[in-house]
């Protein structure tokens, strides 16, 4: 299950409200760093960008890729371990706009994740030390420590005691 917390409103639809949950000005300027970031190819450019200007908490030799879309509305919200990998043209939600509601969630990933190009990862989800993402997966659901996951809707391919199995038995 996702972490959430869930903010009701009444009227429009909650993206109609935008500015009520979320100032105006912030979005313009995360919007303006995030393009720059995403065309950056320098990583430790990249990376000074988003600590500095998107209040994200980045580990050392993490490695955003070119075309990388973080939460343009929370990104403060989003946490990324140390030497990360988060492939092409990934999108890293921390907020979701609903009919009824709007909902925000911490987005943590974990030390040494490797996420595949063109993943999208929701709100409130966590990513253990050690994962690997396949490519194209909609991240729904926390994903364990070392495990192998991919898919839509993720599914888990090998655990972390499976690799290693996996791996003895290679040595053998």
């Amino acid at each position: 299950m996702r972490k959430t917390n869930r903010y009701p409103v009444e009227q429009a639809n909650s993206l109609w409200q935008i500015y009520k949950t979320v100032p105006f000005w912030k979005v313009v300027k995360n919007f303006i760093v995030i393009q720059l970031g995403r065309y950056t190819p320098f990583l430790n450019v990249k990376n000074w960008l988003y600590r500095t200007f998107l209040r994200m908490k980045v580990g050392e030799k993490t490695a955003f890729a070119l075309m990388v879309m973080p939460d343009t509305m929370f990104p403060e919200k989003i946490t990324v371990g140390s030497n990360s990998v988060i492939g092409y043209n990934s999108t890293i939600l921390a907020h979701e706009y609903l009919i009824k509601e709007y909902r925000l969630g911490d987005v943590v990933i974990g030390n040494d994740v490797m996420i595949g190009a063109n993943t999208t990862i929701l709100p409130g989800v966590t990513i253990g030390d050690g994962a690997v993402i396949s490519s194209a997966t909609l991240v729904n659901r926390d994903v364990p420590s070392g495990s192998f996951v991919g898919g839509n809707p993720m599914q888990v391919i090998y655990t972390k005691e499976e690799i290693a199995k996996r791996m003895e038995e290679d040595r053998e």
